[in-house]
């Protein structure tokens, strides 16, 4: 059975890797480790079609390095020690591994060995953002790279390259195709290289030679790839992509466009995606100038999840609508992300004495330590101590926003316990 236009243009050096400059480019980092030859483990991530296994199989070509191609999920642990012997008969041995991301956990544990030993380098290939969807054990012994859709003038290098190739592409069918064909081949291929190679295919087949000519014209060309394919499924990067775009625009109050990714974030059916970045919205957000957001965007979800799709997309509507329009405050996000950044960066010291428990020592009933003021034995349940550690004593995370009433009112007794300490 003959392979399809696809599989066999794929690139078998990095010289002839289209596009993904960033990395195969002079210079860059994929090429610098191709040329001395000196591979580590690596992931390659990006939409459908930007050739990331054709640049795995295109890098074990350029370094001469032998090279097995399996895929997380059709193959078995079995499949895998296979592998592991040919690299010990060998020494080394490379592993692509197709949809790197749904690698369960007992053929991880049996790769982990042997990657670390450097028996094996694996070149991982998914759609899916590591960040999200790769165990943490396999994604630190990896260097991450992104693959970048493919534009259209990529498109036609790799179209043109098809047209002009005899052995492996489809000179030998005498093929004419016109400006208008070749930019729609390349336009509504979305930045697919495996869908334009498809497309052409089906067109230069299925057209009948004229005088030993098959003429590919943009009727014939609109026949095969009728439109722009919609470039996003729920296991996809384009997926986060639409959800940080989501996000984004609810931030913005931009209602429109809120409700516009809202509508293919329910074309892709992925309610639980939409639930989880729906409550972190109304508290990362919209937060203390509207507390009542979070609970209601719950109920919203709630009743979203209790109906099912098609009727789910309502309450999911109602939501979006009320956290576009609400007043926004990210107060509270941005205390606690400056407190984490602290613990992070700096040496914050430790916990006043009289703050600790003082159970163990035997001090005094209540927990209380030595030295702590009770705040319920003062008028109006405050009293003057120092809380924080010594050496970030004078730290404030709050920064408190003049957004709505509850915020406001919070803001007027932070600010007055704030002067009531100096």
């Amino acid at each position: 059975m003959k392979q399809p236009l696809a599989h066999r243009m794929r690139p078998t050096t990095i010289e002839e890797i289209i596009g993904q400059s960033h990395l195969v480019g002079e210079g860059k980092l994929l090429r610098r480790m191709v040329e001395a030859k000196h591979l580590q483990s690596m992931i390659l991530y990006g939409p459908p079609g930007t050739g990331k296994t054709s640049i795995a199989r295109a890098i074990a070509g350029s370094t001469g390095t032998p090279f097995r191609l399996l895929n997380a999920v059709t193959h078995n642990k079995k499949d895998m020690e296979i592998v592991v012997e040919e690299a010990k008969m060998s020494r080394h041995l490379i592993l692509i591994l197709d949809e790197v991301h749904r690698l369960d956990k007992g053929k991880q544990d049996f790769l982990l060995p042997h990657l670390e030993s450097g028996l094996l380098t694996m070149i991982g290939a998914t759609t899916s953002n590591p960040f999200h969807s790769i165990n943490s054990a396999i994604r630190s012994r990896c260097q991450i790279f992104e693959l970048h859709a493919l534009t259209e003038a990529d498109i036609l290098i790799g179209l043109t390259r098809a047209l002009s190739t005899h052995e492996k592409g489809l000179a030998s069918f005498e093929a004419e195709v016109t400006k208008d064909a070749l930019q729609h081949f390349a336009r509504a291929s979305g930045g697919d290289l495996r869908s334009a190679y498809n497309a052409l295919e089906l067109a230069v087949l299925s057209t009948l030679p004229v005088d030993g000519v098959r003429t590919i014209t943009l009727e014939i060309a609109e026949e095969c790839l009728q439109k722009k394919s919609f470039v996003h499924d729920k296991d996809g990067d384009s997926h986060y992509d639409v959800l940080s775009a989501f996000q984004k625009s609810i931030r913005g109050s931009d209602v429109n466009a809120a409700i516009h990714y809202l509508a293919r974030l329910i074309e892709a059916g992925d309610l639980t995606s939409i639930a989880r970045r729906l409550l972190v919205i109304a508290y990362e957000d919209i937060g203390l100038a509207s507390p009542q957001a979070g609970p209601r965007t719950l109920a919203a979800i709630e009743a979203a999840e209790r109906v099912g799709f098609p009727e789910a997309r309502i309450p999911l509507a109602n939501a979006v609508i009320e956290l576009c329009l609400s007043p926004k405050s990210n107060s509270a996000y941005q205390a606690i992300d400056a407190a984490l950044h602290d613990l992070r960066t700096m040496r914050t010291g430790d916990v006043p004495k009289h703050l600790k428990d003082a159970h163990y020592k035997g001090a005094q009933a209540l927990g209380r330590g030595i030295g702590y003021l009770y705040p319920h034995d003062y008028e109006n349940g405050w009293v003057k101590q120092q809380y924080l550690p010594d050496q970030i004593k004078n730290k404030e995370y709050y920064t408190p926003k003049q957004t709505g009433k509850f915020e406001q009112a919070l803001a007027a007794v932070y600010h007055n316990l704030q002067n009531s300490k100096k």
